[in-house]
């Protein structure tokens, strides 16, 4: 098991009962001494991208609507981003345009900035309401309780067009006992 770091992903044990959290995937956008944040990347809305940010439409990846990235600030809209390729620094060397990077292919977008605006060329884009946090030690107390497991993440997990299906999937392709978790029911009690 890795841990936890930027671009990796958080997937929620099937014990991990919090309706917040349960059969969740979440995508670790930072992660440092003073806690960690994320955004769930399987649960999508019923709200269409177009409502919310019309502008960026065309960018986002279907399914084309808002996602629930997690319990902290439902209002605050963040969004991730597959870039492939435009990388460039603005004039002043200080930050790309629009654009944070994560990892070498992901990173986070100003939904500010209009898209001809932002540093890259995107090959898809996922927009998520609120974010899930964890403050101080919270999430590695909650890894050493065996709630989450770190995995790899890749531009195919993020952006996939089922959400539905990611938290299976993403177990799946983990191999050996992760993968048996992958086929746990969803409540045991009715094995």
């Amino acid at each position: 098991m890795i841990p936890p770091q930027r671009g990796s992903l958080l997937v929620a044990a099937p014990a991990l009962s919090d309706p917040n959290f349960f059969r969740t995937v979440v995508l670790v956008l930072a992660y440092d001494s003073d806690g960690a944040l994320g955004v769930v990347l399987n649960r999508p809305s019923e709200t269409a991208i177009t409502e919310v940010v019309p502008s960026w439409a065309l960018h986002v990846t279907p399914p084309a609507v808002l996602f629930s990235g997690g319990p902290v600030q439902p209002n605050a809209a963040i969004c991730v981003g597959h870039h492939v390729g435009g990388i460039g620094e603005q004039a002043d060397g200080d930050a790309l345009a629009g654009y944070s990077p994560l990892t070498a292919s992901i990173g986070t977008v100003d939904l500010h900035c209009e898209p001809e605006e932002v540093a890259v060329t995107f090959a898809g884009l996922r927009v998520f309401k609120g974010y899930a946090g964890w403050g101080p030690g919270q999430l590695d107390a909650e890894i050493a309780d065996d709630a989450w497991f770190v995995v790899p993440g890749s531009p195919d997990e993020i952006l996939t067009p089922e959400p539905e299906r990611l938290w299976e999937r993403v177990l799946r392709s983990q191999g050996g006992w992760l993968s048996v978790l992958a086929r746990h029911p969803v409540d045991p009690s009715l094995n």
